[in-house]
């Protein structure tokens, strides 16, 4: 060998100990990370280097668990490097970790001015977090958990210092193919009842989880406890940081909390280095801040879904009618605040209590128990609620109640301070849900014991006596006539109307036989129930049916025009219904839908007051029940729709 190959071979052994290899977990000065090179924590999980999002061709310095499709920290997020241009990571002559491009110009740089040591190195912590540790004092000087990017991850301290005002920010990428610094951003905010706040450009909330009660985000229902299993706030009293951190149950698991592009929270998990869940948390109206205005509720299960609290209107009606609700709402009468005496009436402000609710912004907290909450909330004019949770204590409103929202379950109980006016309003409305509960109960018992009584009855009539009744009613000449009241058809004429009873007429069929359309010799259209001669109902219901029919004048019950009882044959003869009866309307799926609440309101109504007046004024009804079932059976159809 030459002497020219040696000094060769000699450059490229000094360059590949400088290039550090992907087994390696540290920079020290001298060295530097070209790409593709990576730098890999000592467990093997994490990876520093240069990456490509989809759809890009810029690269960026980073952070990622197990693959680049995992990545927790950008470096230069607002200055990509070009993919022609070969990027390199080095610690600087001053002792800052830098980023380089082709041309050697540092495109970003953990940028310490203060108490910086010369001789630094920076290493790949198996948590993911980048450190730069001074080698004179081993001290770190700068962390990449404590500059985060989109990501909060295991063991990062997520809060903000009280006392020099700093938070900790994590920010949304720009979109999926632009780590750069994007629209959304989260931080912890109230050091007091701690919760996180979504923001939107740094400086408008649009969603926040609610204060933390040492288990959950109460305003934040679908983080169970055991969600949240691991996370706790921290009150560090040495610097004065309140901060949110999470711990794993051990190093077989690993989770990743990002917020997306698009202000979502998604929640990534691993087990034994395998993703078991992705999850994205859906944001609805009612989770945007403050959808209600000042002193309203959002509730989704409610149409619409923001109302006035109670003892409030609204403070723009015209444009909460058009859902306009940022107005929010203003209070109906003032705040008594304190004991008035009105003759020996003693009143003052009293409490409403509001379940499942996401208590309002702007929070104060007070070290009392829940009956000394209420009684310091009554006893200061300026406080307008209050509520109380075992894990924060007693929780304080004064101003506007700003971001109420009324969940199906969770959440918390919120008691709103109201006049006695208002009160006295509920205590009316409480004695009138007392009088109409019992009688909503009184008429469903009744209609249930109908019911299984016209049960019983249908299951266990005889069929055997049907031709002894005909034969006995035959004896007086074949021919029955009702009190001179109904006129007689007679068997001929039926037949000639429904062209003997043919299929293409029949209208439909029950288990007391089928009904036909007919038309009579002057057009008029009738309807003609013809009785089976193997029906349980024999000639005794028939005439029971005749006589409560012939008796009853309704304007929404289908009119008897007359019978035939002739010829072992039993037939009523109806005035047609285009329409069909109101049983065909209410079982139908299509058609039912037509029978809107107020419609069914009102059919009931007029159901019940024929009812009474059967039991009143017409003693010949056999029974409210049997009368029951035949005004159901022989309602118009058309006429509640169109009349009622």
């Amino acid at each position: 060998m030459d002497f020219t190959s040696l000094i060769l071979a000699l450059v490229i052994v000094c360059c590949f100990c400088q290039c550090l290899s992907s087994g390696n977990d540290t920079i020290t000065p001298g060295q530097f990370i070209r790409d593709p090179h990576t730098l890999t924590s000592a467990n093997s999980a994490f990876k520093l280097g240069f990456f490509s999002p989809q759809n890009s061709s810029n690269r960026y310095l980073g952070i990622w668990y197990l693959s680049d499709s995992n990545v927790i920290w950008v470096a230069n997020r607002n200055q990509p490097l070009k993919k022609s241009s070969s990027g390199t990571v080095q610690i600087s002559e001053d002792g800052n970790l830098v980023v380089l491009d082709s041309n050697k110009r540092a495109v970003w740089s953990t940028n310490l001015t203060h108490n910086i040591a010369t001789n630094s190195t920076a290493k790949l912590l198996e948590t993911g977090n980048l450190v730069l540790l001074d080698d004179a004092s081993g001290q770190t000087t700068w962390e990449s958990f404590r500059h985060p990017c989109h990501a909060l991850v295991p063991k990062m301290k997520f809060g903000s210092n009280q006392k020099t005002g700093e938070k900790i920010r994590i920010t949304s990428w720009r979109s999926a193919s632009d780590p750069s610094v994007g629209y959304y951003s989260t931080t912890l905010e109230h050091p007091n009842t701690p919760e996180m706040f979504f923001w939107l450009n740094e400086t408008r909330p649009y969603h926040r989880s609610g204060p933390w009660n040492s288990q959950i985000f109460i305003g934040s229902t679908e983080m169970s406890p055991g969600y949240l299993s691991g996370w706790n706030i921290m009150n560090d009293v040495d610097d004065e940081t309140v901060y949110l951190s999470y711990t794993l149950p051990n190093q077989s698991y690993f989770g990743i909390m990002t917020l997306n592009p698009h202000g979502q929270i998604v929640c990534s998990w691993w087990f034994n280095e395998k993703l078991v869940k992705r999850m994205v948390m859906q944001r609805t109206s009612c989770d945007l801040y403050g959808y209600c205005g000042a002193f309203g509720s959002c509730s989704m299960q409610d149409s619409p879904i923001c109302s006035c609290l109670n003892g409030y209107k609204p403070k723009n009606v015209e444009e909460w009618n058009r859902k306009n609700w940022t107005s929010g709402c203003v209070r109906s009468e003032p705040l008594q605040c304190g004991e008035h005496t009105n003759g020996s009436k003693v009143s003052k402000d009293g409490f409403l209590r509001l379940e499942n609710i996401k208590v309002p912004d702007f929070v104060r907290r007070l070290d009392y128990l829940k009956d000394e909450c209420r009684a310091q909330c009554l006893e200061s004019c300026s406080c307008v609620a209050y509520a109380y949770d075992s894990g924060i204590g007693c929780m304080v409103w004064s101003g506007d109640l700003i971001d109420i929202q009324k969940f199906a379950s969770g959440g918390v109980d919120l008691y709103i301070r109201v006049p006695p006016s208002e009160l006295e309003k509920l205590a009316d409305k409480r004695k009138h849900r007392k009088f109409i509960i019992p009688v909503g109960v009184t008429i469903g018992t009744i209609t249930l014991v109908g019911c299984v009584y016209l049960s019983w009855k249908w299951t266990t009539k005889p069929t055997g006596n049907v031709y002894s009744l005909r034969q006995r009613m035959n004896r007086d000449h074949n021919e029955v006539k009702l009190h001179d009241q109904l006129p007689l058809f007679s068997f001929e004429e039926l037949v000639n109307a429904t062209n003997n009873f043919h299929s293409a007429n029949e209208l439909g069929k029950g288990g007391f036989g089928s009904v036909y359309k007919g038309q009579l010799k002057d057009g008029h259209e009738i309807a003609v129930k013809r009785l089976s001669k193997t029906s349980g109902q024999g000639l005794e219901e028939c005439m029971n049916e005749v006589l409560v029919i012939s008796k009853l004048q309704h304007r929404n019950l289908v009119r008897l025009l007359g019978c035939c009882i002739k010829k072992k044959e039993n037939m009523l003869v109806y005035e047609y219904m285009p329409n069909k009866s109101l049983d065909v309307i209410l079982f139908d799926p299509v058609k039912k839908k037509d029978l809107d609440w107020p419609k069914r309101f009102n059919i009931i109504e007029g159901i019940s007051r024929e009812s009474l007046e059967a039991m009143i004024y017409r003693p010949i009804l056999e029974g409210l029940l049997e009368h029951l079932v035949i005004c159901l059976q022989n309602m118009h159809s058309e006429d509640w729709f169109l009349r009622n």
